[in-house]
């Protein structure tokens, strides 16, 4: 029924948004040239590895220049990636994801393999369940860059505090999921986006 739910709200999203789509990969191409997607390998489900679409809101190589986190104004981000980000419209393109499976609508967000090497055997637990756009933990923590940037080592304090605050989050919020409760998530992950625009 998820699949079902996901596929009923991406089908016709990708047909409305798709004029959205070109207007942002032309702002892309004239903000620096570079390319439009930004493509990286995450953990999903059962612990598989697979690659995140998103628009690129980062200058070329950013990843060799810095750690996979974006702290306060990272000076790695573009002009208009740095919109792209707090309007959460990068994530759009992970619409591509869901209708290939390896994405739901609403689930734990996925991490990258370094931070799930770390994951104890209990949070490990958050693996059993389909990665997604958004979650409640995306919610509760939408200024996380912030709070990386008063952090002494941004890295460190994300390991250690924010990332068992979400793992912990994400996996009480899957033990009372429903269709219903995924809307409200995506509607609250809708008027955070647009109260950013």
């Amino acid at each position: 029924m998820k699949r079902l739910f996901d596929l009923c709200w991406t089908l016709p999203g990708l047909l409305v948004l798709w004029p959205a789509f070109l207007v942002i990969a032309l702002l892309i191409k004239l903000d620096d040239g570079g390319l439009v997607f930004f493509r990286q390998v995450r953990v999903g489900r059962s612990g598989r590895a697979f690659r995140v679409w998103k628009f690129r809101t980062m200058i070329a190589h950013a990843e060799q220049l810095g750690a996979p986190l974006t702290v306060g104004e990272d000076p790695r981000t573009t002009r208009f990636g740095r919109w792209l980000r707090r309007s959460k419209l990068d994530e759009l393109p992970q619409l591509f994801n869901v209708l290939a499976g390896e994405m739901s609508l609403v689930g734990p967000r996925p991490e990258v393999p370094r931070y799930v090497a770390l994951y104890s055997p209990d949070q490990r637990r958050v693996l059993d369940l389909m990665p997604g756009i958004t979650d409640p933990a995306s919610i509760a923590y939408r200024h996380e860059n912030d709070l990386l940037a008063r952090a002494p080592d941004p890295e460190r304090h994300y390991i250690s505090v924010i990332l068992p605050a979400k793992i912990r989050i994400n996996l009480d919020y899957a033990a009372r999921a429903t269709r219903w409760t995924d809307l409200v998530v995506l509607l609250d992950t809708l008027f955070e986006a647009s109260a950013a625009l």
